[in-house]
């Protein structure tokens, strides 16, 4: 027992709490700082913006759900295809005190725009299976009413987000159609643009949102989809927040001041937010967190560019000289501490209430170190506690910010109710 208390100690001297392997009396013991945020994640629970599951269940299970154990995928390593276990399932998201979850129906950014809308159907699908499937778990929710009432019952309310503006076809009639199946956010880019808006890892072509662009953004508002501005360039980012009646979301992304990843949201953004009363929901993939880490995979994607060229055709030479880089380079860690310092300068430059969490679990190869699955929320907000934030304002950021926008997204579509749905259709030279 006393050697168990020793290493609990030296865990949280440096910064690393690994609240779901004990029981939350004992830490609580321990660390205050796990009580706060314990409280504070039992009177709001998590409501994260992104969880890549259904293209996972796509990717292992051919969407077949008969295999498929939710409550428990700790054992879901594939050696043979280099896949590592998966982040999420039941067991480990009640560990982690989420009570709603944003499930994103991400398909691939490359394919053609009738095949895109026909598997984003497909996720839908899968998605709303997975929910039914587990009925004393997951609520399928539609409105921020619903959220609460299901976070009340002590269920996962469950809500489904579009991930890339190429799953609706450049139609607006099926983004409709998409609202009607159920999803509450669209990304409007993911990795490249659509015919309409500029993602911020390609090269520019719109200067940001087109005229069709910003009808997708008011046909969203006057629907009431979430217009989610993570994946966009600067210049769509500003359009979308010049376009806007309703409050956007960044579902996961950090603060380009202190990771300078173009996926970030710059100051000129989060300036302008509390106007719009939108919220960044701060990523956990610690590319986007960790400068260093941005760095070293610049610099280790450099070195294997100038081997490549130096031994063309000897693919072995290049194996063998960048796993000897590997050894010589290790990746930088990425703490838990990294990413409150995201959450430290969103709330400097655009308020707590701007704030919200979106982890992109089971989109990423791993979280940063103490929260590398769905089990590791209440080591985040234990962080949070030490830098002196109050239970209010770690409510705010676990999910109260996140309810709020989705209610006043709900109250401007009702204010626009009496409007005729938009009717443009891109024209054809875009």
């Amino acid at each position: 027992m006393m050697q168990r208390a020793a290493l609990m100690l030296a865990a949280t001297a440096l910064g690393f709490v690994p609240v779901h392997a004990q029981d939350d009396t004992a830490s609580e013991r321990i660390d205050p700082d796990i009580a706060a945020a314990n409280a504070a994640l039992d009177a709001a629970p998590v409501f994260d913006g992104h969880n890549d599951v259904p293209i996972q269940i796509r990717a292992r299970f051919d969407n077949q759900l008969v295999n498929f154990d939710f409550t428990d995928t700790s054992g879901t390593a594939d050696e043979e295809s280099g896949r590592n276990a998966m982040h999420t399932d039941i067991a480990r998201l009640r560990t982690g005190k989420v009570g709603a979850q944003y499930w994103s129906v991400y398909v691939p950014f490359r394919l053609p725009e009738p095949e895109a809308v026909k598997m984003t159907m497909e996720q839908i699908d899968i998605t709303k299976r997975l929910i039914a499937k587990y009925p004393d778990d997951l609520a399928l929710a539609l409105t921020a009413d619903q959220v609460e009432i299901a976070m009340a019952e002590g269920r996962i309310a469950s809500l489904i987000g579009m991930e890339g503006g190429h799953s609706i076809g450049s139609s607006l009639a099926v983004l409709r159609q998409m609202y009607a199946l159920g999803a509450r956010y669209m990304t409007l880019t993911h990795n490249s643009n659509t015919p309409w808006a500029d993602s911020a890892t390609d090269d520019p072509k719109h200067g940001g949102l087109s005229d069709f662009g910003r009808d997708v953004v008011r046909e969203m508002n006057r629907i009431g989809m979430l217009v989610d501005l993570s994946h966009v360039s600067e210049e769509t980012m500003l359009d979308a927040l010049e376009v806007a009646t309703a409050p956007v979301i960044f579902s996961h992304s950090g603060a380009r001041a202190i990771n300078g990843h173009a996926r970030n949201v710059p100051d000129s953004v989060l300036e302008k937010l509390p106007q719009n009363g939108g919220i960044v929901m701060v990523v956990a993939l610690p590319g986007f967190l960790n400068d260093a880490e941005r760095e070293w995979f610049a610099s280790r994607s450099a070195e294997e560019a100038r081997l490549k060229s130096l031994f063309r055709g000897q693919p072995d030479i290049v194996t063998s000289a960048m796993a000897e880089w590997d050894e010589a380079n290790p990746t930088p860690e990425t703490m838990i501490s990294h990413m409150a310092d995201h959450i430290d300068h969103i709330k400097s430059v655009a308020g707590i209430e701007a704030i919200g969490i979106g982890a992109d679990f089971d989109g990423m190869p791993i979280g940063p170190v103490g929260f590398e699955d769905v089990a590791g929320y209440p080591a985040l907000f234990a962080e949070l506690s030490r830098r002196g934030y109050s239970q209010v304002e770690m409510e705010l950021i676990s999910s109260r910010n996140a309810i709020r926008v989705l209610r006043d997204a709900e109250r401007v579509s009702s204010s626009l109710r009496s409007q005729p749905a938009i009717e443009t259709l891109i024209p054809e030279a875009e």
